[in-house]
């Protein structure tokens, strides 16, 4: 299993400036076979060059042991490879120096002026030995030996250790380009989790404002017929039991229209509760939730139903008249359900708190929106708005609004000058 950089970084822990043990006690093994090759070339170079033995091995320790630090100072490993290589010692300080120098972060320019020096030294260096051994008559190969065998072991030293000091550069860098990236993408990752967190809870919020206005407008509206009617029956039953009946009927035939609606809501509330447990993933449940935020699965009522629920509160007592104008035409689904609930959720305004009243509804279909008005006159009687005993829940009016609102539309209610109340809401046809 790979690691990301940041993952990796925390992994790592090493003494000084090494980022893992292995790798100091690599160093330390090479710094130690470094300064025992050059304590063994110094023995011949203190010989050659007329000092103690002890010197030359002390000072090929020294030179060598240098190989240690190659990771945090690698020119002066380099350096110092070169300042030794007239000592004809120090060789694998100077292949080690050089590759870690080219597979080093530093300018390549300079790791080019580098390797060049060491190239050059070593050059020179073996072109006078060769020249000096066959001055000797060590060697019998012809005058040119001498530049073959100087280059040949000068690019021998020099080539290999910087391309593939190069090499090993370059593919360290992808690598924590590569770690970079994925670093990145997993902060984008999680931001981009968080931000669907927020929008499935926005979404779900959305969801249950939603269902508590559609049970609102359903119970409410049924429910308050359901009790008017109930008084009048109370009342009349001994007076007229025929309109008794009747009354009684509609009560009954009501109810069950309200509990039909309710299983249907409660139905889409079923088939949606294993998505909405699937809240884990929150694209999901963004998606669940808007889908069902827009009514999908639920079918609502429409305006072809207009008549007969002005009918229903005809039927309770009220004067309500309904006039459409305009060319009668359908729309889209939430559209209609939303015109039906406004004028739905006015009627039963009025027959909690303004009960007698003379009611006006208007429908006009214009030719880029439907617009619709509920408007009553004052109650005939001071206190008549309690007779039935109908409690209000104050939400009526922030629910016909945020629908209507919600579709792009326009919606406006308050008090008229004669007493009353009115109600209207213009929606996009096109919403």
């Amino acid at each position: 299993m790979t690691m990301t950089g940041e993952e990796d970084a925390a992994a790592r822990g090493g003494p000084l400036w090494w980022t893992r043990w292995r790798s100091a006690a690599f160093d330390w093994g090479l710094g130690l076979v470094s300064a025992v090759e050059c304590a063994v070339e110094g023995v011949p170079f203190a010989r050659d060059a007329g000092i103690p033995v002890a010197v030359g091995i002390v000072f090929g320790l020294l030179a060598g042991s240098v190989l240690v630090v190659r990771r945090k100072w690698p020119i002066a490993v380099v350096l110092v490879a070169i300042a030794v290589t007239p000592a004809q010692m120090g060789f694998l300080m100077g292949i080690v120096g050089l590759y870690t120098l080219a597979a080093s972060e530093l300018p390549r320019r300079m790791v080019v002026s580098l390797a060049g020096m060491q190239l050059v030294g070593t050059l020179i260096v073996t072109f006078v030995r060769v020249r000096q051994s066959m001055a000797r008559g060590t060697s019998t190969m012809g005058d040119w030996f001498v530049p073959f065998a100087a280059i040949a072991t000068s690019l021998g030293l020099t080539a290999p250790p910087l391309l593939l000091g190069l090499y090993i550069g370059a593919h360290r860098r992808l690598m924590e380009s590569l770690r970079e990236r994925a670093d990145s993408l997993e902060r984008e990752l999680q931001l981009l989790a968080e931000r669907a967190e927020e929008r499935a809870e926005w979404a779900r919020g959305e969801e249950r404002t939603r269902i508590a206005r559609e049970m609102h407008d359903v119970v409410a509206h049924r429910v308050s017929l359901m009790v008017v009617h109930a008084a009048a029956l109370q009342a009349i039953a001994p007076k007229d039991p025929e309109k008794a009946v009747r009354n009684a009927a509609l009560v009954g035939d009501m109810g069950r229209q309200a509990l039909t609606e309710l299983r249907e809501m409660l139905g889409v509330l079923r088939s949606g509760g294993p998505r909405e447990r699937s809240a884990s993933v929150p694209l999901v449940a963004v998606t669940v939730a808007a889908v069902m935020a827009e009514g999908e699965g639920l079918e609502g009522p429409s305006l072809e139903e207009l008549e007969e629920l002005v009918g229903q509160s005809a039927a309770a007592g009220m004067v309500v008249e309904l006039s459409v104008e305009g060319e009668t035409r359908s729309y889209a689904p939430e559209i209609e359900q939303t015109a039906y609930r406004v004028v739905q959720e006015a009627l039963t305004n009025v027959h909690k708190h303004a009960a007698g009243a003379k009611t006006q509804v208007r429908l006009a279909h214009r030719v880029a929106e439907i617009a619709m008005q509920v408007e009553n006159g004052p109650p005939p009687e001071v206190g008549s708005a309690s007779a039935a005993g109908l409690p209000s829940g104050g939400n009526g009016l922030v629910g016909m609004k945020e629908r209507v609102v919600a579709l792009g539309g326009v919606f406006v209610s308050g008090p008229t000058e004669a007493g009353g109340f009115r109600v209207s809401a213009v929606i996009p046809a096109a919403a």
